[in-house]
């Protein structure tokens, strides 16, 4: 049996997606195609576009067999602790290879995941105050393998490889070129396959624009139900009253809140006019962008660092979804899975562990969009 895996945000579901889980079923052939995917929040500290039941069923619908979600303790934290979290409940539940896009396809991944995994620790504790850890990360890497990793998809096909040398039976790693257009592009570009950010840009900033080039029907028809986009703008003065009536003594129990950025985060609030302007006020050399995206969806949502260590107690990722193929693979192998499995969300499952945070800071988006994310929803089913 080869199970597929691959680990994704899908924010939202789009052709270039769909292309991968062609590519991995080449390889799958008859046997499941196993999706991690994040839930309502995403990796570089955002809120998804759309809800995680109706991305998992867009997903479903192209390809994929089961749809978990990645709980939101690996989910909205750095390429390592993300990647390596949502690698080790992958090999949890069978699967024995992970197809990836990447920018660079030809690279041997496994050289590289060695060779990294197998620099001193020492060399990996940057205290270089003038530059970011990504940057130092990446000329580490440089400078062990002679090659640079600043590519988004590229960062996290090598934290998927190190990660890989860890467990006690590595995965078979596939990487797949990706089509069309960069990750990061901000417009579509034509005759390209739409990156993410540009099709999420479209529908902030545009009405009545046209996806069919590129999304399924299926999370076209649930991206005109869901009338409310998450984005930071709409998130921004519930930021700025968390950090307002927030003491100093306080923020500092958040996680990730470190080297005095409480203080610098309630200084700057005043002045802001919006979140773009408000990360640019805050930002320094020590810290990407991203990382401190991270850490104002940790404020926005109160998730300190207690609360994310003990969510790591229990780890129990949510089943989203499943087709015919998919729902026979868990009948024969879930008792053989080192690893709690939720479908339905009740009073007891939901006490502690990922599920418990999941559940907490879920709160928010269920407010937005006017839909519940977890209690009383039962898995996708796609025929």
């Amino acid at each position: 049996m080869s199970v597929v895996g691959i680990i994704a945000e899908f924010n939202p579901f789009h052709s270039g997606h769909e292309f991968l889980l062609n590519q991995a079923r080449l390889i799958a052939k008859d046997d499941p195609i196993i999706v991690m995917m994040s839930g309502d929040y995403v990796q570089r500290g955002e809120m998804a576009i759309l809800d995680k039941w109706s991305r998992a069923q867009a997903a479903l619908g192209q390809g994929a067999d089961l749809v978990f979600e990645l709980p939101f303790s690996y989910a909205v934290q750095p390429a390592d602790i993300f990647g390596g979290g949502a690698l080790r409940l992958l090999s949890q539940l069978g699967v024995r290879d992970l197809v990836f896009g990447v920018e660079e396809a030809n690279l041997n991944f496994d050289y590289l995941g060695q060779k990294i995994a197998n620099v001193p620790q020492r060399y990996l504790d940057f205290q270089d105050y003038t530059q970011t850890y990504a940057t130092q990360y990446n000329q580490m890497v440089a400078r062990e393998v002679g090659h640079e990793v600043n590519q988004p998809n590229l960062t996290l096909a090598v934290s998927y490889a190190v990660a890989n040398t860890q467990l006690p039976n590595p995965l078979n790693l596939y990487p797949v070129t990706r089509l069309g257009a960069n990750h990061d592009d901000l417009v579509v570009r034509e005759n390209a396959v739409a990156s993410a950010t540009a099709i999420r840009n479209l529908l902030w900033h545009q009405k009545n624009v046209s996806l069919s080039e590129w999304l399924p029907p299926i999370e076209i028809q649930a991206l005109d139900q869901q009338k409310i986009k998450p984005n930071w703008n709409l998130l921004f003065d519930f930021l700025k009253y968390r950090l307002e009536s927030s003491s100093p003594e306080q923020l500092r129990e958040i996680y990730q809140m470190s080297e005095g950025l409480e203080y610098k985060m309630k200084a700057e609030i005043h002045q802001a006019r919006d979140f773009t302007d408000f990360l640019r006020r805050i930002k320094s050399k020590r810290y990407t962008y991203a990382r401190l995206r991270r850490l104002c969806l940790y404020t926005l949502l109160n998730v300190t660092t207690n609360d994310l260590f003990a969510s790591y107690d229990q780890i129990t990722p949510q089943l989203l979804g499943y087709t015919k193929r998919g729902r026979h693979y868990l009948k024969r192998n879930r008792k053989k899975f080192e690893l709690g499995l939720i479908s339905k969300v009740d009073k007891k499952n939901s006490e502690s562990g990922t599920l418990c945070l999941q559940i907490r800071v879920d709160r928010l988006y269920e407010q937005l969009i006017g839909v519940d994310q977890n209690f009383g929803r039962r898995p996708v089913e796609v025929k």
